[in-house]
């Protein structure tokens, strides 16, 4: 599958070395291009190289190298790392690009090759159209003289730690004092590359899981509420104050209470604005499937919240243009300027320590002050017709909504919304919906399913 998140597949089958190098050595050949047409920081056009631990990673670490080489790409590579270490390591090197191998959080049998900008962030739609372009052309090959070389980059991950404890706002001293007793699940990804050492450096007292960062999943490596059980047992077994959980390229962190109970990836994004709009001022932007807890906690601080389309780059940019104090998802993606404009879990872990710190109050009991939400999620195979027959329905059978077209459909009410719209990292159509309850929530999902289900037949 190619989208504006990259192009990934299933290991051996839709995704191989072949197609790996295609793309590539494209992206290779479309950044050299752009870094030909602007103002040079280097007389060579560099392109930065990471992975995370899938098994598959090193196989496609290779071919990623060897195609950048061939159209004359010098290759830094920072070896594993999480996601948002590579973007940042983009920025350092001013590099014309990178490229993060990495299938996020999709199961084992995936890996993808994520396009990362020269600014650091994923390409936006524009973007991603010129660079196929070029994959699909006739790719120009260096010859022997003109291939590119490799300088290997081992402080990616350092310079990620420094930069999340040097926020102006996290009171690295006063945290470590605090000693917070931390449980950890990263679920055999990079992030037992980079979470261990943070929470270390903050004085934690830190029982973890899953920190291999061998790639061998023991649970869905997605950081939703159902994959965390165990989590939820060393969080009680340990007594810990909060628990945390990453996915396999560190972008996404999920939370689990000191009650031992997941409390959902939402919170993540709202927690982290609870604290940062205590320092600054502007609005939150979170694309249209995150929870409106969001909206609660921003209206608490008086702030408004700018609604984007899914995607990692939508909100970054959006974020940019609307000079917004915070970003993120409601997967667990949390985006602070100061570090970079991308989703970030180690930023998201020093704001949620930070938050516990001045609150001085245990985790449950600072979800307990605000309005509760059950968000139910659901995926179906997408249906060969447009998908507008079935926004026109949607919009039609719930006339009193507000309705917003930026990403599929989304219909919102005063204390609810449904969303519905197509994947972009898999072929399905997902419909999430939101309420103040599991039942109304359910009722909105099957009720948005009627026209799809229609369209199926």
């Amino acid at each position: 599958m190619v989208s504006v998140s990259g192009v990934r597949g299933r290991v051996g089958e839709a995704l191989t070395p072949e197609v790996v190098t295609r793309f590539a050595s494209g992206f290779g050949a479309w950044a050299r291009t752009k870094w030909s047409q602007s103002p040079r920081t280097s007389t060579r056009c560099r392109v930065v190289v990471g992975r995370d631990s899938r098994v598959s990673g090193p196989m496609f670490h290779r071919a990623t190298i060897a195609a950048l080489q061939s159209v004359g790409c010098d290759v830094i590579d920072v070896g594993l790392a999480p996601t948002p270490s590579i973007q940042l390591a983009v920025e350092h090197h001013r590099a014309a690009g990178g490229l993060a191998i990495t299938a996020s959080h999709n199961p084992i049998e995936w890996n993808a090759l994520k396009f990362i900008g020269p600014s650091g962030l994923f390409l936006d739609g524009a973007e991603g159209t010129a660079m196929r372009g070029v994959v699909e052309s006739t790719i120009p090959r260096a010859t022997w003289d003109a291939l590119g070389e490799v300088e290997s980059d081992d402080r990616a991950i350092a310079r990620h730690i420094d930069a999340v404890l040097s926020l102006p706002f996290v009171k690295v001293d006063a945290i470590r004092k605090r000693k917070f007793r931390v449980a950890l699940d990263c679920a055999h990804g990079a992030g037992g590359a980079i979470v261990p050492e943070l929470l270390e450096r903050l004085g934690c007292d830190v029982h973890a899981i899953n920190v291999e960062t061998d790639g061998r999943f023991t649970r869905p490596p997605e950081p939703v509420a159902s994959n965390l059980g165990d989590l939820e047992r060393l969080v009680r077994d340990s007594k810990a104050d909060v628990g945390l959980a990453t996915d396999p390229d560190v972008d996404r962190l999920a939370l689990v209470s000191d009650k031992g109970t997941a409390i959902g990836e939402d919170w993540t994004l709202a927690l982290a604005a609870r604290l940062v709009l205590r320092y600054r001022r502007g609005p939150v932007v979170a694309n249209l499937s995150t929870s409106r807890i969001v909206d609660d906690v921003a209206r608490e601080a008086g702030a408004r919240v700018v609604r984007a389309p899914v995607g990692e780059v939508n909100v970054a940019v959006r974020m940019r243009t609307e000079g917004a104090a915070l970003g993120g998802e409601g997967n667990g993606g949390v985006i602070l300027s100061e570090v970079h404009l991308g989703r970030d879990a180690p930023v998201g872990v020093v704001l949620l320590l930070q938050m516990l710190l001045e609150d001085n109050a245990p985790l449950s009991s600072i979800v307990a002050r605000y309005p509760q939400y059950v968000i139910v999620k659901e995926k179906l195979d997408r249906p060969n017709a447009p998908l507008h027959a079935v926004y026109d329905a949607l919009r039609q059978g719930f006339s009193d909504a507000e309705a917003d077209t930026q990403d599929g459909l989304r219909l919102s009410w005063v204390d609810r919304w449904v969303h519905v719209r197509p994947s972009g990292t898999e072929p399905i159509v997902r419909v999430i919906a939101e309420a103040p309850s599991a039942a109304a929530a359910r009722e909105l999902v099957a009720r948005s399913r009627v026209p799809l289900d229609g369209l199926g037949r």
